[in-house]
């Protein structure tokens, strides 16, 4: 139905299948699948296992093999994650030794908050509009994170203190007004700053009070206030000046910030 790329070893799709046979052999990458309708017809037939159903969660790791009876009609969600991705994300986000690090192979398992994160942090965010890739980012991070803090053993965080140093906190805040206009991803940012996407994220807030994708809109928002009082550009060139997919995208998420759309902010001024 659609997919997209995250980034660094992060693929997301959206997909749906009826009446067929599905099968894994030794695949080079991590699954995490989360059924979002059906399911209730699947039988993974390796194992004689059955159960599956809106918000069952399967976890197939790297290397398995498995084969799948799919009755009737399913709808899933498949989150892609290199190995190289995994490990780097254990040893810079819980400082877990990625040598120890083992995924346990999960069928039709319960994980409420699993699916509370993509239910409400993945599946509403438009994966296409540059405005929202930020949003994507950060949330398919943050399954990742979920996934190594709960199927793959304990770890504990290192806390975070003091922020960004002022010099990268500058940079930072100089690069998003420099790119609004572009489809930023937590990745550049934490390029930037020299951090992992995980560590950078937690550091932005401590440094900003906001979340990297909340601030990022609010300088949109900010930056498009400022066009509607000039009054010269058109609603659809503000939308495209300040990295929004589309000027009813631009509409949509100036409302949600202010209450007003964009032509009734421009007429209050």
């Amino acid at each position: 139905m659609r997919s997209a790329e995250i980034g660094r070893g992060l693929s997301l799709a959206e997909w749906q299948n009826r009446d067929n046979r599905a099968r894994y052999d030794r695949p080079d990458h991590h699954t995490l699948s989360l059924y979002l309708e059906g399911g209730e017809g699947v039988v993974r037939e390796d194992g004689a296992l059955s159960g599956g159903g809106p918000d069952k969660l399967c976890l197939l790791p790297a290397g398995h093999e498995s084969r799948w009876l799919i009755g009737g009609r399913l709808r899933m969600l498949h989150l892609y994650v290199a190995p190289e991705t995994l490990a780097y994300q254990a040893v810079s986000a819980l400082d877990v030794d990625p040598r120890t690090v083992s995924l346990r192979e999960l069928t039709f398992a319960e994980d409420p908050a699993t699916a509370m994160l993509v239910r409400g942090a993945v599946l509403p965010l438009d994966w296409e509009a540059g405005a929202d890739r930020m949003a994507l980012g950060a949330a398919c991070h943050l399954l990742l994170h979920t996934l190594l803090r709960r199927h793959a053993g304990p770890g504990a965080e290192r806390p975070v203190k003091g922020g960004l140093a002022p010099a990268v906190r500058r940079r930072v805040a100089e690069l998003i007004e420099a790119r609004l206009a572009e489809a930023l991803t937590l990745e550049v940012l934490a390029d930037a700053a020299g951090l992992s996407t995980f560590h950078f994220a937690k550091m932005f807030k401590a440094s900003f009070g906001l979340a990297p994708h909340r601030y990022v809109t609010e300088r949109r928002i900010a930056r498009a206030k400022g066009l509607l009082e000039e009054g010269r550009t058109s609603l659809a060139g503000i939308a495209l000046a300040c990295g929004f997919a589309s000027q009813s995208h631009f509409t949509r998420r100036f409302a949600q910030a202010t209450g007003l759309t964009p032509a009734a902010w421009r007429w209050a001024a």
